[in-house]
């Protein structure tokens, strides 16, 4: 049912280099002002980093690309709105409980690709195009261009400034040659909680994450 999420194995790094997954603090303090194009561009520079230092994080290992995400990519994320933009209607009808499973089984879905994916990383390097922004814009969007091996990969994300505890710019959607995220999942999840309902949709994503911890 899911077979799209294979597609984003291969170019996973290249959306969450700079972006995917409610976490640990960073060791390093971040401003809250700090302009959302040189957020995704640090970011993008920490992850590749990281996987150039560490050949087990290149190779795929998932406890430490689990760690590496929790530290870099999570503190600047708004899984929950990407969660339930990406269920849709069923999300309001979803028990807190069941709110919770389907972040948990999602981040997993998102971390075991983007695991599979960190094995292409070689000599990339992100561009960060010119942002046009107001400075009261509350909503942006950030455009990147992933440079390297073959032809450029273009990879855009939505930000949103957040208030309060933890303020400042999270990512909301990602978008990879044309194709946003999001969408693409809210097609296939609606399809199944149609189908089976939100804990049908559960069911689904906790067996793709065993057959993918499986190696199937």
């Amino acid at each position: 049912m899911m077979k799209q999420a294979f597609m984003y194995r291969r170019r996973g790094l290249l959306q969450g280099s700079a972006a995917v997954f409610t976490a640990v603090a960073v060791p390093w303090a971040v401003a809250a002002d700090e302009a959302p194009d040189a957020m995704i561009k640090r970011l993008s520079d920490e992850v590749l980093g990281a996987v150039r230092k560490d050949p087990a994080v290149k190779a795929g290992d998932v406890r430490k690309v689990v760690a590496l995400v929790d530290r870099i990519i999570l503190p600047h994320l708004n899984f929950r709105r990407m969660t339930a933009a990406a269920v849709g209607p069923g999300w309001r009808r979803a028990t807190p409980e069941q709110q919770q499973r389907l972040q948990d089984e999602f981040k997993q879905l998102l971390v075991r690709t983007y695991a599979g994916a960190l094995a292409e990383v070689s000599d990339q390097t992100v561009v960060v195009r010119p942002l046009r922004m107001a400075v009261d814009d509350k909503d942006v969007l950030v455009r990147t261009e992933v440079q390297g091996r073959g032809d450029p990969l273009q990879l855009d994300y939505r930000l949103e400034k957040t208030p309060g505890d933890g303020a400042g710019w999270k990512i909301y959607n990602m978008n990879v040659l044309g194709v946003w995220l999001v969408e693409t999942y809210r097609t296939q999840f609606a399809s199944e909680i149609n189908a089976r309902g939100v804990d049908g949709l559960i069911a689904a994503l906790a067996a793709r994450n065993q057959a993918n911890a499986a190696g199937k």
